[in-house]
């Protein structure tokens, strides 16, 4: 049985996540150094995109959103993801991914883009039903 209950389901996707990247993050690194230094790491470009968001730089918190998501899917990808299936919240190396989702939905949001801002809600509702509310966007 997968997490979220599906019988036939696949299995949840648990992303290993970047262990120096997120250490040097938590040490209060530069996160524009900590991405440039690990530009696969989703988290850094999470950081970066909450950081822009929050400053109202929204065209900036889209972009780097954007890079952290695709970033996000390489690495679902190679874990073997085939492009559904869950992706739970509670899984801290999902949370990089998954919050830049967050941020680009916000952004798209916030410039007019709705089917972008549908299609972010529907991937962290597909991911994880608790997701969108851990992340603030119910």
């Amino acid at each position: 049985m997968t997490s979220f209950g599906d019988l036939l389901g696949p299995q949840p996707t648990l992303l290993p996540g970047d262990e120096e990247a997120e250490a040097a993050l938590l040490a209060h690194e530069d996160p524009a150094s900590v991405a440039a230094q690990h530009p696969t790491a989703s988290i850094a470009w999470a950081y970066l995109a909450e950081g822009a968001f929050d400053k109202g730089e929204v065209i900036a918190a889209y972009a780097y959103a954007r890079t952290g998501y695709h970033r996000g899917l390489d690495q679902l990808r190679r874990n073997g993801w085939k492009g559904f299936g869950p992706v739970p919240y509670s899984h801290e190396g999902n949370r990089g991914f998954l919050r830049c989702v967050a941020v680009l939905a916000k952004s798209a949001k916030s410039i007019g883009e709705n089917d972008e801002y549908a299609r972010c809600l529907d991937l962290l509702e597909d991911s994880d039903p608790r997701a969108a509310h851990e992340l603030g966007l119910d």
